[in-house]
């Protein structure tokens, strides 16, 4: 796939500039242990998950493990709902339910055909009825996308759904859309690169022309970051002001890069008034345990207590994408806030509610059909989704290409430090298909077989690995991920294991590889002619 990161440094970025006023010290680069004295201490859930609720009322983070990047969060009474960029995947936009900001419980996705490539949305409610701010931006696979990015809207009476198809507002170019009401009770939308536009009452359409109404505020010039980048506009009314709470740094790219920042007026229509203690949150040195932290939205949580839900990378894990996060923050006299979770290493205090049932299994006897939920087709078109029939105790997939680089590719999250995935495949017709971890089309590694051999797969291509495994149209495939390190086994009858003769070091399938925002994913995929059939698809997390 094309870099979406480039589009959005080249494409929509400002130009870097001096700052004055008050601001932290830059950071300076440091060693890659984080900063905590112990290995961090998570609660377990299914499968051996890792789970931020440690049962003694309090949290560590992350609080959605996995590559969950540009949380978007609604409270809506007692409960809190949130998406996420679902980027290439396809059904999109799984929504989460919670009731503590804790745990998280999956419900459906909103999206069962994407347009394009799904960047940052926003979720909001309005008149009763909630609607999501989605940027599409122009994918390979896209038909009739006028611009690279475009942003579209969905409706629903109920955040379970059903939600409407994709509705064109026909605004292009602009990507982050924050949704906000008006003293003046106008809707508006504000996007990146400090743009707005009005909304017709019903959200449906624009009541007048994009323009510029905010500039981000800007950080000293030697910090060193990503690019400048402002982005991801989430904006709330508390008392006399509207808050527009915002990204700059890039969002990727050195750790120290991607913050936190916000901005105050008494109107929508401003003046702004940047907050005297900007970044409100920061990656201080890639000693850390979280990396490029940022992209927040501000949110009241049980008992009054107000938190910021965002992202950042795991040191010395960034394969596992973007993480959500949950930082209390505190409200000081003066009417700005300030952020209370230091760096995120150490527990804190959980919110005081009842919490969901966290997560979901990743394992999977194809008993039911999981596409949207568990599941997603990478990078296709609206139509793909009948290659996929899942039901009966078996997943078949009917093949496409002639790899994983153009086959069809079925992926799923996983958050765990370590984990291990099996899963039995069987071929039909002259079909190639078989078990990766997979980042996208350009970068993936794993097995498959085709009844005469088995190709092994690394930095996106066959190896010249001629791995001895026998022939056979029928084979049960385990990848193990630990330390970093990926091995391969592979098994007849699915007791008896060989070891594959290659082991793979993993850490450097992420972002700043490759130039794309994503994770490495465990995947199955299916290329050449027929179909390939799986069974008994199983996770655990190890350690």
């Amino acid at each position: 796939m094309e870099s979406r990161r480039n589009i959005m440094k080249l494409g929509l970025a400002g130009a870097v500039a001096s700052g004055s006023g008050f601001a932290p010290r830059a950071a300076k680069a440091g060693p890659l242990t984080p900063t905590c004295s112990a290995p961090p201490q998570w609660a377990r859930g299914i499968e051996g998950q890792r789970r931020a609720d440690l049962g003694n009322g309090t949290y560590l983070n992350p609080v959605l493990s996995g590559d969950y990047p540009d949380p978007s969060v609604l409270k809506d009474g007692d409960d809190y709902y949130m998406t996420h960029s679902s980027f290439d995947s396809a059904p999109g936009l799984l929504i989460w339910h919670s009731r503590d900001l804790v745990n998280w419980q999956p419900l459906k996705p909103a999206l069962p055909r994407p347009l394009g490539t799904v960047f940052a949305v926003d979720i909001a409610k309005h008149d009763g009825r909630y609607f999501i701010y989605i940027p599409f931006m122009k994918a390979p696979w896209s038909e009739g996308l006028p611009s690279f990015a475009n942003i579209y809207v969905i409706r629903a009476p109920s955040m379970e759904g059903p939600w409407s198809e994709p509705i064109d507002l026909k605004i292009g170019g602009l990507i982050d859309p924050g949704h906000v009401v008006g003293e003046d009770g106008q809707r508006y939308l504000f996007f990146n690169d400090g743009k707005r536009v009005k909304l017709t009452p019903d959200g449906l359409a624009t009541a007048g022309p994009v323009e510029t109404v905010y500039e981000a505020w800007r950080y000293p010039d030697d910090w060193i970051t990503e690019a400048y980048s402002p982005e991801g506009p989430k904006l709330f009314r508390r008392g006399a002001y509207f808050y527009l709470v915002n990204a700059v740094g890039g969002t990727s790219g050195p750790p120290t890069g991607h913050m936190i920042v916000a901005a105050r007026s008494r109107s929508i229509n401003g003046p702004w008034e940047h907050c005297p203690h900007n970044p409100i949150q920061r990656t201080q040195s890639r000693a850390e345990m979280w990396w490029s932290r940022g992209h927040a939205t501000c949110v009241e949580g049980p008992g009054g207590q107000w938190y910021m839900v965002y992202h950042g990378f795991e040191n010395g894990y960034l394969t596992l994408g973007r993480q959500t996060l949950l930082e209390p923050i505190e409200w000081t006299a003066d009417g700005w806030f300030r952020a209370r979770g230091g760096d995120l290493s150490k527990p804190l205090p959980k919110p005081l509610a009842q919490g969901v049932p966290h997560g979901m299994p990743h394992s999977d006897d194809f008993t039911s059909d999981r596409l949207g939920t568990l599941w997603n087709l990478y990078g296709s078109a609206p139509g793909e989704a009948k290659r996929v029939h899942a039901g009966g105790g078996a997943l078949v997939l009917e093949a496409e290409g002639k790899g994983p680089a153009d086959g069809t590719v079925l992926t799923q999250q996983v958050g765990d430090r370590a984990y291990e995935i099996t899963v039995e495949v069987e071929l039909d017709g002259a079909a190639t298909g078989g078990l990766l971890l997979f980042f996208d089309d350009r970068l993936f590694l794993g097995m498959g077989i085709d009844g005469q051999r088995m190709t092994s797969y690394r930095g996106g291509k066959a190896s010249y690995w001629p791995e001895p495994a026998r022939p056979a149209r029928r084979m049960w495939l385990r990848i193990s991920c630990e330390d970093q390190i990926a091995t391969f086994h592979y098994s007849l009858d699915g007791k008896a294991w060989t070891r594959h003769g290659v082991r793979s070091e993993v850490s450097g399938y992420n972002a700043n590889t490759v130039d794309n925002l994503l994770s490495l994913r465990p995947a199955l995929f299916a290329a050449g002619d027929g179909a390939v059939r799986f069974r008994g698809f199983r996770y655990r997390a190890l350690g």
